[in-house]
């Protein structure tokens, strides 16, 4: 049985829908259970069951502090060891992403996946095509503003990545020890700005960084230097590198991320 982990968020919940859609037998697992998913709190370590799970595909346990990350993430590792499965697939983050300030968590746990002893494979995602449209911010006048400045990313829809995910998951010994690069084809604010017929207008980096500290509730501590990380690393051109891995996977082109970032930047514009 193939098990999911992060089943109740956005990835996870998708991938398990592809997989099922694939007619392969999967299940989920979740902090919080739901429609018959397996209860795994990665914060109970000695609650963590992989009972019967021959491949385990762990969706990064991030939104914290990266030594709270990696403790997970490290629990539900020596569960799987413990309880004999037999293969992992981590959902990691793009090579380019190094830059990026919740990085090292990844390449932490990629560590410990390799260290295990378990067959292993990991998916070096990008950032979302719709976390890129949900980051640009709407002005009083209409205006797109973003940190991005001419920068582009190389975005990925979220969909791709739950079908890459769900092709390694329902076929891992013939993705044994790899390391695939997921990213797509880049997309700049200006690309999302002009498809939704308004202006786009760059702020800086400080400027930024302050809007996130004083002007946006319910942040967490962490939160403001990793999307400050994000803003500079496109704006700088660190994130705008196309590959092949993405395509190679799912057998066919990439999601154009242009039209999903787009709608994302959509759905937060003031209504009024």
């Amino acid at each position: 049985m193939i098990l999911v982990t992060g089943a109740g968020g956005h990835l996870g919940s998708a991938t398990l829908a592809e997989l099922r859609a694939r007619g392969v037998k999967a299940a989920g697992g979740s902090r919080v259970p739901a429609d018959g998913q397996r209860r795994l709190d990665f914060d109970d370590p000695a609650g963590i069951d992989l009972a019967g799970v021959s491949t385990l595909l762990l969706v990064s346990a991030g939104y914290a502090e990266d030594d709270r990350v990696v403790a997970r993430h490290g629990a539900v590792l020596n569960a799987a060891v413990r309880d004999g499965v037999g293969h992992v697939v981590y959902t990691s983050l793009t090579g380019a992403g190094d830059h990026l300030a919740f990085a090292l968590a990844h390449r932490a746990t990629e560590r410990l996946v390799k260290a295990s002893g378990l067959p292993w494979t990991i998916l070096r995602n990008g950032l979302y095509a719709e976390l890129f449209g949900g980051l640009l911010l709407w002005a009083e006048d209409g205006a797109v503003e973003s940190a991005f400045g001419d920068g582009a990313l190389a975005a990925v829809a979220r969909a791709d990545f739950a079908e890459a995910a769900a092709v390694v998951a329902a076929d891992p010994v013939a993705h044994a020890g790899r390391t695939y690069d997921l990213v797509g084809s880049p997309v700049t604010a200006a690309d999302v700005a002009g498809r939704l017929g308004v202006a786009h207008r760059a702020i800086g980096l400080g400027e930024y960084r302050r809007r996130l500290l004083e002007e946006t509730p319910g942040l967490l501590p962490f939160q403001p230097p990793m999307l400050a990380s994000i803003a500079t690393s496109v704006r700088h051109g660190f994130l705008d590198a196309a590959g092949p891995d993405l395509a190679t996977l799912l057998g066919r082109p990439a999601t154009d991320p242009l039209p999903v970032a787009t709608a994302a930047a959509s759905a937060g514009r003031p209504r009024g």
